[in-house]
């Protein structure tokens, strides 16, 4: 019973395919024709997600986030978020990878228990790759004006922030 999840993939495969000859659906032909329309997502979001992983690239390697994170620090401070963690504020909305190697950072430095691991633990789970998620959902479905989800979002992520360092202070410390 312990190797269960083993089975469920296979299993589930197995029901789509007996679903499909019950319903008299020609499942082969059903899945190539899914797997050429993933291709051809695949291609028009390609160009988004070069652009978006290209600027990621240009804002870690020029030295952007810590600039950015020394010049809002001041803020962090107001708001209970740890200078150590501010980075991990600037590329979450952008970088879900680059916001986790800086997770990974503060908790093997810092410890899972201490103040900046849980505001930073709080955060990760509370956060999303705004931007990773617009490039990739709406550019699956040629959505070109993205103003009104992109302001949202980042206020929702803006708030997850904020949240997570009062939310933290006044659970534990």
């Amino acid at each position: 019973m312990s190797n269960i999840s083993n089975y469920i993939l296979p299993i589930f495969v197995c029901l789509i395919v007996v679903y499909g000859f019950l319903k008299k659906v020609d499942v082969f032909d059903a899945f190539t024709e899914g797997a050429k329309n993933g291709f051809n997502v695949f291609l028009s979001i390609l160009p988004s997600l070069t652009a978006l992983f290209l600027a990621i690239e240009m804002l870690k390697s020029s030295g952007g986030t810590e600039i950015l994170t020394k010049i809002l620090s001041p803020v962090g401070k107001l708001l209970n978020i740890p200078n150590e963690v501010l980075p991990m504020c600037i590329l979450s909305p952008v970088s879900g990878g680059g916001s986790l190697s800086i997770y990974e950072s503060i908790i093997s430095e810092y410890g899972p228990d201490s103040y900046i691991g849980r505001v930073a633990s709080v955060m990760m789970g509370s956060s999303e790759t705004t931007f990773y998620a617009i490039a990739v959902y709406y550019g699956a479905v040629n959505i070109k004006k993205i103003r009104h989800t992109a302001i949202c979002s980042l206020c929702a992520d803006f708030t997850s922030f904020i949240v997570s360092g009062v939310v933290v202070r006044i659970l534990f410390y």
